[in-house]
């Protein structure tokens, strides 16, 4: 199975150049980093004790970045290397102030080119974030003797069942992760029977988070007194379905404004022309221009601003819930003291749900006359301190826990 997988890959290689140009085209590739990922870098690079992450896109980055922020204070850390898939995780760690951190593109998981990548950046010790496994890359990584760590990691019911088709494959792979922290009991068990030998349970990752409790004041101006909905990590088809929830809310609500921000913003032309049928005002974030009166929707095309948002209002619906795609991290918004709606699809934080649900800050919608309900009832939502107490707590103690495990691996 190996051999077939180190085949594809080679394949995918040799055609790789025209997909790469298709994404530029898209815009969803940096023309001026592409190379990165065929491991081609314009620095020069020294550091033999770098410490190396590694998470697909911005919700991975953001979760780790606390964690990261915590290894840079320590006096042996030297160097820190941060790499991830997208661009967009590309835009938001611009924006991230980190003193000992680079960031880079994963490279093409092909044998030779995950060996180059190891030559070049001499990693001390692999952290790979979430859900990321990639077989040649860990493979070859083990050849090296360089512990390789998974934290916050996520397998799920449909990933398990692909690895299992093919057990032996699976546990050449898993069995060389020196340490496994997963986010919840399901992972823990999987990542068991794939043949993982070290796993300790130290919580989601995702419950601690940098929240700003001081409002942007700009943004508290832009949208005056205005009473907010964020609708945030928004999916194909899931605007529209707020849009009429928001149309039967303003009824009551005069002056309620709708913020959307979608998972992709790539998507926002599409947006727009799908909700001006429903002969809504629409103001983009990145226009610039004022919020009137009469503006009905508000889209957010911006990178690296969610939590500012959140932090403007008292109730959010958090996206990918309503579409079969297990929803988006609801902590965000629930540190930010907001109560959270959500669609029906939510097995990726099942566990995360469960506990908001039993807090009290939590509900589930199916039509948009429930989600309408729901905004005229919680618009003005104020969360309980305690609640806050219990997740800043929660959050703090995880961050420590998997700040313990790691260091274990930097001595």
């Amino acid at each position: 199975m190996f051999l077939i997988y180190k085949l594809l890959t080679i394949i995918f290689v040799i055609f790789s150049p025209i997909f790469f140009l298709i994404r530029i085209f898209l815009g969803k590739e940096d023309f001026k980093r592409f190379l990165e990922k065929y491991c081609i870098y314009n620095i020069s690079y020294n550091d033999k004790e770098t410490i190396w992450f590694h998470g697909a896109s911005v919700g991975e980055i953001l979760s780790v970045i606390p964690l990261i922020k915590k290894i840079e204070e320590n006096k042996n850390v030297k160097s820190i290397l941060l790499t991830s898939s997208t661009t967009s995780s590309a835009s938001i760690f611009k924006k991230i102030k980190l003193k000992k951190t680079k960031h880079v593109y994963f490279p093409i998981d092909e044998e030779n080119l995950t060996k180059k990548f190891i030559k070049f950046w001499k990693p001390k010790v692999a952290i790979f974030i979430d859900s990321e496994i990639w077989p040649n890359m860990i493979r070859n990584l083990n050849k090296k003797n360089i512990p390789i760590i998974l934290i916050n990691g996520r397998i799920t019911f449909k990933s398990f069942n692909r690895w299992i088709k093919v057990p032996q494959f699976a546990k050449s792979i898993f069995s060389k992760i020196a340490l496994a922290l997963p986010q919840n009991k399901e992972t823990h068990d999987y990542l068991k029977q794939l043949g993982v030998k070290k796993i300790k349970s130290v919580g989601n990752l995702k419950y601690f988070g940098e929240t700003k409790n001081k409002i942007n004041i700009n943004l508290k101006k832009l949208f005056r007194n205005r009473k907010i909905f964020c609708c945030a990590s928004t999916h194909n088809g899931e605007e529209s379905f707020i849009a009429e929830a928001h149309i039967k809310s303003r009824k009551k609500i005069k002056d309620l404004i709708t913020i959307i921000i979608p998972r992709h913003i790539q998507r926002t032309s599409s947006i727009i022309d799908d909700l001006q049928t429903k002969n809504l005002e629409i103001v983009t974030r990145s226009s610039g221009k004022p919020i009137k009166r009469s503006t009905d929707i508000y889209i957010v095309d911006t990178y690296g601003e969610v939590n500012q948002f959140y932090n403007l209002c008292n109730l959010s619906f958090v996206g990918g819930s309503l579409i079969k795609h297990g929803g988006q991290n609801p902590l965000e918004p629930a540190r930010n003291k907001n109560f959270i709606i959500h669609g029906p699809y939510t097995h990726n934080f099942d566990e995360v749900y469960s506990m908001l649900s039993k807090l009290n800050i939590s509900a589930k919608i199916n039509t948009t006359d429930s989600m309408s309900k729901l905004i005229q009832k919680r618009i003005a939502y104020k969360q309980k301190i305690k609640v806050a107490k219990r997740l800043n707590a929660l959050g703090k103690n995880i961050l420590k826990n998997n700040i313990y495990e790691i260091n274990k691996f930097l001595q």
